[in-house]
């Protein structure tokens, strides 16, 4: 994708459509259907403006946290990331951090307030985050146990496990963030590019 196209779009005046285009270049393996859920952090004074933008698109969002006019949102499909966490194994790893007998608005209620706790430094790092960003459980936990480091590569997560399976993921990233890029700069609106995801 070319640096110009970047720089246009995070560099523009109107900063609705910034926004937009921070959705769609950050989120595109969400919106497309390869990926559970994510993250990106904004500017707070545009949190009430993804209704509008995420209106009829089966898209929920929800503010982590807010701290110097940015905040952490998770993006997500409530029943493909309900369905997620309460995967065996995950559910299992998750049950570490206080997630016992929950449904996914108690789980993100749960997120929230730790992380908010963690932008106002009372607690360490809520790990946990990444499983509800969709990263695989091993790397979560290889996270945590190498304390970010001696990671075997770096793409859209640190890679503990299971390099070959995490680099074709990465690819298909990759090729969904030039799919939902283009049909943005088609004119396509996030709900359109989120209503073609590959299925």
């Amino acid at each position: 994708m070319p640096a110009e196209v970047l720089s246009y779009f995070l560099k523009h005046e109107d900063i609705r459509l910034k926004m937009r285009f921070q959705i769609v270049l950050q989120c595109a393996p969400f919106l497309k259907g390869k990926k559970v859920s994510c993250g990106i952090t904004m500017e707070d004074s545009m949190y009430d403006e993804l209704h509008n933008i995420l209106s009829g698109s089966g898209i929920s969002y929800r503010r982590l946290s807010a701290a110097e006019g940015r905040c952490l949102v998770l993006f997500y499909r409530e029943k493909e990331l309900s369905e997620y966490v309460n995967r065996v194994g995950i559910r299992s790893f998750i049950r570490e951090f206080g997630y016992i007998e929950m449904g996914l608005d108690e789980m993100l209620e749960r997120l929230s307030c730790r992380t908010a706790l963690f932008s106002r430094e009372e607690i360490g790092y809520p790990h946990e985050i990444g499983i509800f960003f969709g990263y695989p459980v091993e790397d979560v936990q290889g996270f945590i146990r190498n304390a970010g480091r001696e990671y075997l590569f770096l793409g859209y997560w640190k890679v503990y496990s299971n390099p070959m399976a995490a680099k074709m993921i990465f690819k298909e990233y990759d090729q969904a963030k030039v799919c939902a890029v283009n049909e943005f700069l088609t004119g396509k609106s996030i709900k359109d590019i989120a209503r073609n995801k590959e299925d």
